[in-house]
């Protein structure tokens, strides 16, 4: 017997909170009964819908797409904008899939998208502190001492942020702009951009390198492919 909502996000439905959403909202139902109980468990026998259609559950699938700019880093947008979702399924994945974190409308780069609720939760889960690197260009030309402000941890609502690494790329003192490097184990709210913002460089452009041991080599921007099974297995292993 497993919880309700880990079930649905294992069937791709949908993340395990937005599947507890689903249920709060009424919209679940356990062998022709409306279940709202977030702690309601299920076994195979039972038959679980949601809004009256059958869930079925699907074999995992793992993908790692180069997000363009101007995208939403989501399975849906209320406001009719492009997904990363739909760049997927205008190539004829059929799976429901859903992001694994966020990057913000104007930023590009590696995201992951899979139906596997558990790995992705775990992926997304603070204490597994999955590096991430990111290359920004920012306003002004960045100091040493700003790089190692970053990297010790700068105030994010109250909150230090962790160590970082950092690394100065370039330099156009023309422009009056700094190319940065830096990786992260965190992903609180816009943290890169605010990181910048708190030593005093907007950030004009950011990127997505890598994620954990993955990167976008091969990859132009808006394309994808599918991980390879020894990827999945150190991904579990992370």
């Amino acid at each position: 017997m497993e919880r309700i909502q880990k079930v649905m996000a294992a069937a791709g439905v949908a993340s395990r909170r937005a599947s507890e959403k689903l249920i709060a909202a009424g919209r679940v139902q356990v062998n022709g009964e409306t279940v709202t109980a977030l702690g309601t468990k299920v076994g195979h026998r039972d038959k679980v819908e949601v809004d009256g259609v059958p869930i079925h559950r699907e074999p995992h699938v793992y993908y790692l797409l180069n997000k363009p700019r101007g995208v939403i880093s989501s399975a849906h947008d209320d406001k009719g904008r492009k997904t990363v979702v739909d760049i997927l399924h205008e190539d004829e994945v059929e799976e429901r899939i859903y992001p694994v974190g966020r990057l913000d409308y104007d930023t590009t780069g590696i995201l992951l998208l899979t139906n596997d609720g558990a790995l992705a939760n775990k992926l997304m889960h603070p204490r597994f502190e999955v590096a991430k690197t990111y290359v920004a260009k920012v306003k002004g030309i960045v100091t040493n001492d700003e790089l190692k402000r970053l990297r010790l941890g700068v105030r994010i609502d109250g909150r230090k942020t962790k160590p970082a690494k950092t690394r100065l790329k370039e330099v156009d003192r023309h422009q009056q702009t700094s190319l940065v490097q830096l990786t992260i184990h965190e992903g609180r709210y816009h943290q890169v951009k605010r990181m910048f913002e708190a030593v005093g460089h907007p950030v004009l452009k950011l990127h997505r390198e890598t994620y954990g041991f993955l990167n976008l080599q091969g990859l132009q921007s808006g394309e994808f492919r599918e991980l390879r099974p020894t990827e999945v297995t150190k991904l579990k292993q992370l």
